[in-house]
């Protein structure tokens, strides 16, 4: 056997630079880059292997580790998991603030390499700088918080251990059910230690996504579920393009006159404008979507984890009678609320299940209710999105800025949002027509990844202009990667909506009964009320910016940021109350059962009714 003598870090490099990916028939590296922010931990290791390989595998600095771990999950998911990026951190607080990024790419399903530095696996010198020291285990550092948040979790304490730690990452990264965040905790004296590594773990690898074909007796079960439905409605998650399954989706619904709804994280999966698309559903989806989830006899639950949002808290499907058809490939989502399994990859699944239908399709009935629920929905969306009519005299809308947003933009452009209150708007009313023209966050609704999210979609799909949609509480958290964008000549038009404070929890306070305390600036404890530069802030950081009065002004601002030679941010105040009232379904937030404001009594009363919709496992 051949072996090459290297560092830890040496060879964990070339082991990354080793690993392919096929895409569309051409390959292309596994991993085209490596975030990082050197520090003790990390810099003497990690740090002189990677200049030494520099021109095969780029090295991206950030400003904040939360950052660059946002910008490397949103790069895989927009390359739909084909590619992935690394990060690496110092020990310490420079490991933890990945933490939080990590929960992101966990609760996505996003692949995900985490390569924290870690203390001295020898102990002679502890404690180290930025040392966590556990009183009764004294195996414990700041890197075993990752353990929740990652799906695979090795700490290489001898540089040999490398070996079946980097090949179960790669099992992790590249399989489609299991895939999502991995971490390699790397002690820092192993890192600089040799070993005669053989030169087999360096050959080139090639992945392939794996398609699960689904189980011949599942398919036949669900095959007769379809052809006894009349009223069957689809729910598109993200495993639809995850899949690469829109155009067999789009064919199967229009074929058969299936309405179908779309998750956070599916939207885009199917044109907006395909006629049985009924748009966003659940808590923040549209009129049409949730009135067709109500009556439906048949969901079909396509790559999708049913999360409450996409539900309304099991309270949407009103059909005593409605089952679930839960087509995953993953067993963990297809178990839950007693769905009928089907355990296949979408797109495979698709052609096999459409195959097993002959010339059944949806009840006449239901499909032409569709259509009249889709022309409604748009209707009223059109309405919302206007510009302002003369009498409205106070600020715009989170509506109207999206309209005015849309009316500036291309179907080839990305918009990317995460949490607050603007997910909620996009989901009922933006029109995305190309797979990938809609980049949500909203499993783990995480405040601060819009940026350096965008950022990540950028770096993904540089020929796509990528508008990003953001609050000042948002760009508040994490603004840093700004600056990154400018630097590495990403551009990113960045609309930023002022509303003065957490909108989005202020209305959702006040629904539940609660009085406006601590959301807003007005209703919080202060000396003084801060008036924010933003625009001052954006420039500091690089970016072009300007502050624009109107939605008007604001449509002809984003069409001025398409011809920029760098990234702009636009900004414009909104007033924080009004929301789409039209769609949107019920959301189970606990209303406290005793109380001595008269509206949570009232509250309180109206959430037990609600309760009682609630479907439970049958």
């Amino acid at each position: 056997m051949k072996t090459i003598r290297l560092t830890m870090a040496q060879a964990l490099v070339r082991a990354i630079i080793a690993q392919k990916t096929e895409i569309d028939g051409t390959i292309r590296p596994f991993f085209p880059g490596i975030w990082a922010i050197f520090g003790h931990g990390n810099v003497a290791g990690l740090g002189e292997a990677l200049q030494e390989k520099r021109d095969a595998l780029p090295t991206y600095r950030g400003h904040n580790e939360q950052g660059m771990a946002f910008a490397a999950t949103a790069f895989s998911k927009a390359v739909r998991r084909r590619q992935v990026m690394a990060v690496t951190s110092s020990i310490g607080p420079g490991a933890l603030n990945m933490v939080t990024a990590a929960g992101v790419a966990h609760v996505n399903r996003i692949p995900l390499l985490l390569l924290p530095g870690d203390v001295f696996a020898n102990r002679i010198p502890d404690p180290v700088l930025q040392q966590i020291e556990d009183f009764g285990d004294g195996t414990i550092s700041a890197n075993d918080a990752f353990r929740p948040v990652s799906r695979y979790f090795d700490r290489i304490a001898r540089p040999e251990q490398l070996i079946p730690a980097f090949q179960q990452a790669m099992r992790v990264l590249t399989d489609p059910a299991d895939c999502g965040p991995v971490t390699l905790a790397l002690c820092q004296d192993t890192q600089a230690e040799a070993f005669d590594y053989p030169e087999s773990f360096f050959a080139e690898r090639i992945h392939r996504l794996r398609r699960i074909a689904p189980d011949q007796q599942e398919l036949e079960e669900a095959a007769a579920l379809l052809r006894a439905a009349k009223n069957p409605l689809v729910i598109a998650g993200g495993g639809v393009l995850y899949s690469g399954a829109e155009a067999e989706l789009a064919a199967f619904c229009a074929a058969r006159g299936i309405p179908l709804g779309e998750t956070q994280a599916g939207r885009s999966s199917v044109a907006t404008s395909h006629p049985m698309n009924m748009g966003g559903i659940g808590v923040s989806g549209s009129s049409a979507a949730n009135a067709m989830a109500e009556d439906a006899d048949l969901v079909i639950a396509i790559g999708t984890r049913l999360q409450d949002f996409t539900t309304g808290s099991w309270g949407l499907f009103r059909n005593a009678d409605a089952r679930i058809l839960a087509l995953n490939v993953q067993p963990f989502d297809v178990a839950k609320h007693a769905s009928v399994p089907l355990v296949a990859d979408a797109r495979t699944s698709l052609a096999a299940l459409d195959a097993k239908l002959g010339a059944w399709k949806a009840d006449a009935a239901w499909t032409a209710k569709a259509e009249r629920e889709r022309r409604a929905w748009l209707e009223m969306s059109a309405r919302y999105q206007d510009a302002p009519a003369a009498s409205q005299t106070g600020l715009p809308t989170d509506a109207q800025v999206i309209g005015a947003v849309q009316r500036a933009t291309r179907p080839t452009d990305t918009v990317v949002c995460a949490a607050g209150g603007l997910p909620a708007e996009l989901q009922k009313h933006w029109r995305a027509e190309q797979p990938g023209g809609y980049h949500m966050e909203y499993g783990f609704s995480c405040m601060g990844y819009e940026l350096a999210g965008a950022l990540g979609v950028k770096m993904a799909t540089p020929e796509r202009e990528v508008v990003v949609m953001l609050g000042d509480g948002s760009f508040l958290m994490l603004n840093a990667e700004i600056a990154t964008s400018v630097m590495l000549g990403r551009k990113l038009i960045i609309v930023l909506l002022d509303n003065h404070g957490y909108g989005c929890i202020n209305r959702l306070q006040n629904h539940t009964g609660g009085a406006p305390f601590n959301n807003l600036w007005q209703d919080c404890k202060q000396e003084i009320f801060p008036e924010i530069d933003f625009v001052q802030i954006a420039r500091g950081l690089g970016a072009r910016a300007e502050k624009v009065a109107t939605v008007e002004e604001l449509t002809k601002a984003v069409t001025r940021a398409r011809s920029a030679d760098r990234t702009s941010v636009i900004l414009i105040d909104t007033d924080p109350k009004p929301t789409t009232e039209d769609g949107g379904a019920w959301w189970d937030v606990a209303v406290p059962e005793v109380s001595t404001r008269e509206p949570v009594r009232e509250a309180r009363s109206t959430y037990e009714r609600l309760r009682g919709m609630q479907r439970l496992a049958n």
